[in-house]
């Protein structure tokens, strides 16, 4: 554990993991992401700049939550964040459909390549050895 200075307020906390924000701006940055979720939903046409707007927190801190899948865009809103791989637009997360299909076909690759070379292994493990007097 260390002691660190909270991003927002500056007082020192005991850092463990994540944002470096202390317990007391955690929960008010949450209490934030409460009001700007609700204002969200009875507003679902409005972009980024607006929302950051009326609920007095930054576009950036909107984006993470977008990021993190804790918002999302509504379909009729026409606003998105950028996916993070081919830069189509998406309604929240990191990356589009089509990039999250691609990128689990290589981890699916992966395996397949691992799993081969394991049991090449075990097979040539399991062949009978003939010593030489």
């Amino acid at each position: 554990m260390e002691v660190r200075p909270c991003k927002q307020c500056r007082r020192l906390f005991n850092y463990l993991n994540g944002e470096p924000i202390c317990p007391s701006c955690k929960d008010m940055l949450e209490k934030k992401f409460v009001e700007v979720k609700e204002y969200v939903r009875e507003h679902k046409t409005e972009g980024i700049n607006e929302v950051a707007k009326a609920n007095d927190v930054t576009v950036n801190q909107i984006r993470r939550w977008i990021r993190e899948d804790r918002l999302a865009f509504s379909e009729e809103s026409g606003m998105g964040v950028d996916c993070e791989s081919c830069g189509k637009m998406i309604k929240s997360g990191r990356l589009c459909q089509s990039c999250k299909d691609k990128l689990l076909g290589k981890v699916e690759d992966m395996y397949k390549t691992d799993d081969s070379i394991v049991a090449k292994k075990h097979r040539e493990a399991a062949k009978m050895r003939f010593m030489e007097h």
